[in-house]
């Protein structure tokens, strides 16, 4: 059983980001996991061949491991349906005869994804990965599984990123088991393979620790590790209430550089310090951000209507909407004796029942289709079923 060195490990919880790629504020729900919470399925596989389109697998190898304790493995041989070149019997040993009695990768491959259990938030880890994730799509594909489409680790990729030239003069396995002294040694066998590479993985952990690489989510980031500077002002969010509502973002002398909304106002507001935020433009503003500022709301639509009220009067400069503040759209009624609903760029000054605003003109145009204005019924009408589909509309249509 291997031990895992816990000190780069063992940081402070940050909540992450999933990325959307809306040029907009971004709804936020998931929480980060520690590394030493998380639970990583170390994977190798020996095939006939390199592609997995025309080659197969002939053995499977897996370790589970959590905060440094091994929690089972996994092995099998499999039955090939093509003989196992002469050229790979030699390069793994594993010849026609060891497999002739083997399972078929159908008979197999559910007991793998059981043990692995990718579908509950387990993570995979495989050297070159690409080449095991690869055959194991292929599989899931021919036997007409849904792939989990797990949270994938490169242990080769990490590799690069922090084993220098002068320490190891490549990046394959068996050289960076010798270089950390793995206590299996790689023999293109799959579950000693996969042994090797916990041992790297562990060590490759503790060196990307002070990297900033504290959590699952962190590692699919790590090309662009947090700088110091903007992780010490995820400070910035702990008086910060947990209820949903508006966020401002403001300068050293007070001035407001962003406004967002959130269902959960600390969450989402911590989330801007850690690696998920790839924004080049929100970098700049966190890194300018002197306090953030809340103000709870009821709810989303009233969250939303505060943002943009908030956007127009201040203008922040990091803000993507208010460079556009002609997008904004209000329904209201005319002045006819039997007025209308329409939809309009500007709020009325006087004392016309009013909504808004939108976001854009196409979902004023959208709730102005689908809400039953019965104007003709009088204003209280309008009111009351207006501002109920309204709200039902805001809340599933708006952008966070």
């Amino acid at each position: 059983m291997s031990t895992m060195p816990l000190s780069a490990i063992q940081g402070r919880r940050f909540e992450l980001d999933a990325p959307t790629g809306e040029p907009v504020q971004l709804s936020f729900e998931d929480l980060g996991t520690p590394l030493s919470e998380v639970t990583f399925v170390v994977v190798d596989l020996e095939t006939t061949g390199a592609r997995s389109h025309g080659s197969a697998i002939t053995e499977i190898g897996a370790v589970k491991v959590r905060g440094g304790e091994e929690l089972g493995s996994f092995q099998t041989l499999v039955r090939p349906s093509e003989p196992i070149p002469p050229a790979i019997q030699a390069l793994t040993g594993i010849t026609n005869g060891m497999v002739a009695q083997a399972p078929p990768i159908e008979a197999c491959f559910a007991s793998f994804l059981e043990f692995a259990g990718f579908d509950r938030g387990n993570v995979l880890v495989a050297h070159n990965a690409s080449f095991d994730v690869s055959f194991l799509k292929a599989a899931a594909k021919d036997l007409d599984y849904v792939w989990p489409r797990p949270l994938v680790v490169d242990t080769l990729w990490l590799a690069r990123r922090v084993v220098t030239k002068t320490e190891a003069r490549n990046h394959k396995l068996a050289t960076l088991a010798a270089l950390f002294g793995a206590s299996t040694r790689p023999n293109h066998r799959a579950l000693d393979d996969a042994r090797a590479t916990v041992d790297v993985l562990h060590a490759l952990l503790e060196r990307v620790g002070p990297l900033g690489i504290t959590h699952a989510e962190d590692l699919a980031s790590i090309t662009n590790p947090v700088p110091q500077r903007r992780r010490r002002k995820t400070t910035l969010a702990d008086d910060l209430p947990t209820t949903s509502g508006v966020y401002l973002f403001e300068g050293p002398g007070g001035e407001v550089l962003y406004v967002g909304t959130a269902k959960n106002i600390r969450r989402r507001v911590r989330s801007y310090f850690t690696s998920s935020e790839q924004r080049k433009r929100i970098g700049e503003m966190v890194d300018l951000a002197h306090r953030v500022r809340a103000i709870t709301c009821s709810g989303p639509l009233e969250a939303s209507v505060r943002e943009l009220r908030l956007i127009a009067a201040n203008d922040p400069p990091y803000n993507v909407r208010s460079k556009r503040p002609g997008r904004t759209r209000f329904i209201t009624l005319t002045t006819e004796p039997h007025p209308r609903a329409i939809v309009t760029a500007k709020a009325p000054v006087d004392e016309r029942a009013t909504w808004g605003p939108f976001p854009s003109r196409s979902m004023a145009q959208l709730a102005l289709a689908v809400v039953p204005w019965d104007v003709a019924n009088g204003r209280d009408e309008m009111k009351t079923s207006g501002r109920m589909w309204v709200t039902t509309l805001a809340s599933s249509h708006r952008r966070s």
